[in-house]
């Protein structure tokens, strides 16, 4: 799933091509894609974009007269950039947004169509598809731990619920971890003033790396090759590779539609955390599905 860096990285690849150019015409291959009634999709038509935004793990796409076309993009739903009025063939292609000076494509591997499209008429109607989360950019050390500690979480759970961070997943939150050293089963009540801040530090300064090297690529093209598994990350989806920090090879836990990498030496002290044994904390602590964690809201 695109979490933050990657919607960072789209958004300003965006800005570049459409900031200022009115939306000619919407096509929707997939009628499910629209969660939306009113307002029509007709009334973007003709519209200049005037500014783009993330919300969570979703673009925002601001347009004259105070109308916003929000993409959830899901797991497998991905952006391309292709020549004016590209054709939307195969059944991944589910939705083109045609412009003067190309077509922004919407696609979606699988058969689980996730992806979604929203039409709002205002900022203030905006704000309901927002799950709450805090910015970690714009936030400190002391709003940070309280966002954190407001339920008695798993750092993992923690750092990837919508409600309390803004756009991080499981892949960054796996990068985090490492980073910081710490374990991603350790309760969020349980830390220690050092630990706190740690995972403060790793937190920025992994997102920041992140963001910064993905929209250095999209600034030579397209990001085209959005993914979570990227050869430079130190631990997530590298299961049995080495640890980039002690040479260890990474372990894994697994449950349900979730997986988490870590680095026994270096956040667990040596133990080796067991599917089965952690069965229990798992099944209370984490939704069974992305679709659950993603349909969170804060109350």
């Amino acid at each position: 799933m695109p979490e933050l860096p990657d919607i960072t990285a789209y958004i300003s690849a965006l800005e570049a091509r459409i900031v200022g150019r009115p939306i000619e015409h919407i096509r929707l291959a997939s009628p499910f894609l629209l969660r939306t009634v009113q307002p029509a999709l007709t009334d973007v038509e003709g519209r200049i974009v005037r500014e783009l935004r993330r919300i969570g793990k979703r673009i925002a796409i601001g347009v004259e007269g105070h109308l916003w076309l929000v993409l959830h993009l899901m797991i497998a739903g991905r952006l391309h950039w292709r020549p004016q009025g590209a054709k939307l063939a195969g059944r991944k292609s589910l939705a083109a947004f045609d412009f003067p000076n190309g077509s922004l494509v919407l696609t979606e591997a699988g058969t689980k169509h996730r992806a979604s499209l929203y039409l709002f008429a205002s900022e203030e109607a905006l704000q309901a598809v927002d799950p709450g989360g805090i910015d970690v950019f714009s936030s400190n050390l002391a709003s940070f731990r309280e966002a954190l500690t407001a339920e008695n979480r798993t750092l993992k759970r923690a750092l990837t619920d919508p409600r309390i961070l803004s756009g991080i997943g499981n892949a960054y939150s796996d990068e985090i971890l490492h980073a910081a050293q710490l374990s991603p089963i350790t309760l969020t009540q349980k830390l220690k003033p050092d630990e706190w801040e740690r995972l403060f530090a790793a937190t920025q300064n992994t997102l920041k790396l992140w963001i910064d090297r993905l929209r250095a690529e999209a600034e030579t093209g397209f990001p085209e090759k959005v993914t979570a598994f990227r050869k430079e990350m130190a631990v997530h989806g590298r299961y049995g590779e080495p640890c980039p920090r002690c040479g260890e090879k990474i372990q894994r836990i697994r449950y349900a539609d979730n997986e988490t990498n870590y680095c026994a030496r270096c956040q667990t002290g040596g133990k080796v955390l067991a599917d089965r044994s952690l069965s229990r904390l798992l099944r209370s602590d984490w939704p069974r599905t992305l679709d659950e964690l993603e349909a969170l809201k804060r109350r």
